[in-house]
């Protein structure tokens, strides 16, 4: 498909945003590998991580097909400020609950965002999108498998997991944040929309969090983290980036 300057403008944004979302994620992910409570838990983050961050590369090299540099080079030679990745991503991983919830709210965005786009005009990503659906299914398993034995554990553990969806929920947010393309796309018939999309995973995941005993803080409270669509970033984006593309600057030839 042909695009003007605008319309390529905005699909690339778009590309953007999902594919650093999974980098950066997927990375915080891997940090897990050998600190996780259980055994089975290392592997399953590890494994996690590794989709993510191989979902991203599939996209990047979308991007390279519509005019950007190779996947690597996107993935690792970018400041901070030229990512499009959400807040929510960025941080470390903290203690088990914020991971666990964190990739709960995050899972279910994604696993949604790829349902929409799986008809998407952009057949590449549309492909792509039915390609993940195994994938991210086991993603989201693992995490409501957790949210809701950790949810209604015990007094400790319930009221660890509320403190999490409390401390989290307005990061998540930010994954909805629209931009100023949002029309452009849904005109192309790309996506919908991130108000859309907001709707459906707030459906999605409320009940979930119920059967957990588990519940979201009052609307009236929610502060989205907006920013990091337009390249505003939290402190802990650069330092990862940095450690991210440390073996790719010593020798650019390397395979990630």
């Amino acid at each position: 498909m042909a695009y003007n300057e605008q319309e390529l403008a905005a699909v690339k944004e778009f590309l953007y945003k999902i594919a650093d979302d999974q980098l950066i994620i997927g990375h915080r992910n891997s940090e897990w590998t050998g600190l996780g409570p259980l055994v089975e838990e290392d592997i399953a983050f590890s494994s996690i991580a590794q989709d993510k961050i191989g979902q991203a590369q599939h996209i990047y090299e979308i991007l390279h097909n519509l005019g950007e540099a190779d996947a690597d080079t996107i993935a690792f030679t970018r400041d901070a400020s030229l990512f499009k990745c959400c807040h929510l991503t960025e941080y470390p991983i903290g203690e088990y609950d914020f991971s666990l919830v964190r990739n709960f709210f995050f899972n279910h965005a994604e696993m949604l965002r790829f349902e929409m786009l799986a008809s998407s005009s952009l057949e590449d990503l549309a492909k792509l999108a039915k390609k993940y659906r195994g994938e991210i299914k086991y993603h989201v398993m693992h995490s409501d498998t957790w949210i809701k034995q950790l949810g209604k554990a015990n007094e400790e553990s319930h009221n660890r997991m509320q403190a999490a969806v409390n401390n989290t929920i307005n990061l998540a947010l930010g994954i909805f944040e629209e931009s100023d393309s949002a029309d452009t796309l849904k005109s192309m018939g790309v996506f919908e929309g991130e108000k859309v999309l907001q709707s459906r995973w707030l459906e999605t995941i409320l009940p979930i969090l119920e059967s957990a005993s588990l519940k979201l803080p009052e609307s009236s409270n929610w502060q989205p983290a907006y920013g990091g669509r337009k390249g505003v970033h939290t402190e802990f984006l650069q330092p990862l980036i940095y450690e991210m593309g440390e073996v790719f600057r010593l020798d650019p030839k390397a395979e990630w």
